[in-house]
């Protein structure tokens, strides 16, 4: 990728967000390029991952659940937001914290879409594709990557561990993302996502966080990441 190309894909993850990029399918290949959305976002159908080796059902049904809630309260959000402008009440305290409240549905409702769709996966990272070799370039191999971002998914807390590009250099990083909305960097676009709020895997896995980890791993969607490499 040269350094023109490099600079599109930061423009263009300035321009959408960088969490906002990916269609919503399951597979990749076949995902038309979605459409403007001016109206409520509508929760996407991830039930095609019931089955998946490693997470039970009613595992995957409870965080379904969970994620149904972030899009509704986001669209509630903007909504209420809404109305306040409309009142004039947009620089209030109340309309303040809502702004606040927002950062947290939305990546809420956005996080969630990039973890169910960066699973579902059978094969594993081929070496010689472009996310292969961008992983052994900025880590040395993919065993060292592997090593490094589930050493990030078991840091003390809740949020998530990502693997991230950055937009302008085209360098990758495992980065630790706090709750939803604290740890993002600027103008990089989320390659592959690890959800390791308790409510990822406590239910089938109690405090066993690394026996989840690995279960992500073997399941993880690399043509799913990989078309988010760019």
């Amino acid at each position: 990728m040269n350094r023109r190309q490099l600079l599109q894909v930061g423009a263009s993850a300035l321009a959408v967000g960088a969490l906002d990029i990916v269609p919503g399918a399951q597979d990749p290949k076949a995902a038309p390029a979605p459409a403007p959305v001016s109206g409520p976002y509508t929760a996407r159908d991830y039930s095609g991952l019931i089955g998946m080796p490693g997470f039970d059902e009613s595992l995957l049904k409870t965080h379904f659940s969970l994620y149904e809630g972030y899009v509704k309260n986001t669209n509630a959000l903007i909504a209420e937001l809404g109305e306040m402008g409309k009142a004039g009440k947009g620089a209030s305290a109340a309309a303040s914290e809502l702004r606040r409240r927002f950062g947290w549905e939305f990546n809420g409702m956005r996080l969630h879409e990039l973890y169910f769709e960066n699973l579902g996966g059978k094969e594993a990272l081929a070496a010689d594709s472009a996310l292969g070799k961008a992983i052994a370039r900025d880590f040395g191999s993919y065993a060292a990557w592997e090593t490094d971002f589930k050493n990030t998914g078991k840091a003390r807390g809740i949020g998530w561990a990502a693997l991230v590009m950055d937009g302008w250099s085209g360098r990758l990083f495992n980065t630790w993302i706090a709750e939803h909305d604290g740890g993002h960097l600027a103008a990089c676009p989320v390659v592959l996502i690890m959800d390791v709020f308790e409510h990822a895997f406590i239910t089938q896995y109690g405090l066993k966080r690394a026996d989840y980890i690995e279960a992500f791993m073997k399941n993880v969607n690399w043509a799913a990441a990989s078309k988010r490499l760019g």
